[in-house]
């Protein structure tokens, strides 16, 4: 019995081994009250199918990817790309014109400032002294031209006085020299009658010269183009000026960065006071290497993406210009390479890339930032070298015064000139 049980498990094993058609479904327990009824067989080869099918499907969606990409590939327009490149502005410092002790600071680091705020305010006691002076000079000076005026006036009445007490003398002279002819006069009243015209001639003739005089500091000009006049007015302008050095305004808006001055300081004139960065017009020089230049024209499209950002934000620009030169051409101590030995190097010049003003003000880019290019070189229709333009950086306003000090000037011309 033990012998038969053994058989037929072994045969049931080799069965079970070389024939897996089916495999046993794994029990499930009876309900009590119910019968148990005999598991089902489940096919080995389901599994298997469903893996070949899983795996197929893989491949063909990997296969569609790569002939996707393949053809994105051919079908985009070439392109030149670096990660060699870096944000690049203007850095506009703020110095002192005149020098003063700083009574105000009204900005600091990080800080943003618009155009025409003011950042520094300077002591203007010395300043505010020299354009009272100035002002009292320009009045000295128109009420000088009144008095040449005057002058004038006055030896315009000299003249007819001198020109009456000529013709007295002459009529005198004549009187006596008739007289003379019949006796009744001596020689000696002829002689000083004589004596008289003379000098009744001369005194005429030093009320012209004085009348001279008087005129030619007046003559051809009324008070407020006077050469006196003009020269006090000029002084009030530079005073005015001067005493407007000693407040500092932003030449342009940005953000305050390297602010060196403190409260109370002692500053001489050009001593660098802070910087303001413009962000909204910051650029990006991308190092290119010298076998890319090639196909790279003025004003290409191109893509830009900022570390800080990440793929997610999209710059876009165009080409300004190409560099002159490689870094190593313009570098403090260029290599030597005609001496020793020699490696060759691959050398990089700089492309500056402009940027879009709307995008730099949604998401603004800091000064050095690392920054990924690519250049579309599809349109070489452009210059090699950009085109000679004016200088960059914007304009700012003359300090002349403005016309605060043409007001004040005419009312001092106005004050001294009297009725």
């Amino acid at each position: 019995m033990t012998d038969s049980l053994t058989l037929d498990r072994e045969t049931a094993t080799e069965v079970a081994e070389f024939e897996p058609e089916f495999i046993a479904a794994p029990a499930t327990p009876a309900r009590p009250g119910t019968p148990e009824s005999a598991p089902e067989p489940v096919p080995a080869s389901t599994k298997p199918r469903a893996r070949r099918i899983a795996f197929l499907v893989l491949g063909i969606v990997v296969a569609l990817g790569i002939a996707i990409y393949a053809i994105s590939r051919l079908l985009a327009p070439p392109v030149e790309t670096t990660d060699d490149a870096y944000v690049g502005g203007n850095i506009v410092a703020i110095t002192a014109r005149d020098g003063g002790t700083v009574l105000g600071l009204h900005a600091d680091n990080t800080q943003a400032v618009q155009r025409g705020q003011t950042l520094i305010d300077l002591d203007p006691a010395t300043q505010d002294v020299a354009l009272a002076a100035a002002e009292a000079e320009l009045g000295r000076a128109v009420r000088g031209v009144r008095s040449s005026q005057s002058a004038v006036e006055e030896g315009g009445a000299e003249i007819s006085a001198a020109q009456a007490d000529l013709a007295k003398a002459q009529a005198d002279y004549a009187r006596r020299k008739a007289a003379a002819g019949d006796g009744a006069v001596s020689g000696e009243e002829v002689s000083h009658a004589s004596d008289a015209v003379t000098s009744a001639r001369a005194a005429l003739a030093l009320a012209r010269a004085k009348r001279e005089q008087a005129a030619s500091a007046i003559a051809g000009t009324g008070v407020s183009d006077n050469p006196a006049v003009l020269a006090a007015i000029a002084d009030v302008r530079r005073a005015a000026i001067e005493r407007e050095y000693m407040t500092i305004k932003a030449p342009v808006a940005g953000v305050v960065a390297q602010r060196t001055v403190q409260l109370g300081q002692r500053v001489a004139a050009g001593t660098p006071l802070m910087a303001v960065v413009p962000l909204d017009s910051a650029w990006v020089d991308a190092n290119f290497r010298e076998t890319q230049l090639a196909n790279l024209r003025v004003g290409q499209p191109a893509t830009l993406t900022a570390d800080v950002y990440g793929s997610k934000v999209v710059f876009h620009g165009k080409v300004l210009g190409l560099g002159a030169g490689s870094g190593n051409a313009f570098s403090l101590l260029p290599p030597q390479n005609a001496s020793g030995n020699w490696i060759k190097i691959v050398q990089r010049v700089p492309v500056r890339i402009a940027l879009d003003p709307a995008e730099l003000r949604a998401h603004p880019l800091r000064l050095g930032l690392s920054v990924k290019v690519s250049v579309e070189t599809a349109n070489r229709s452009g210059a090699l070298v950009a085109a000679s333009a004016p200088p960059a950086g914007g304009t700012q306003t003359s300090l002349d015064g403005g016309p605060e000090v043409d007001a004040k000037i005419r009312r001092i011309i106005a004050a001294n000139l009297g009725g």
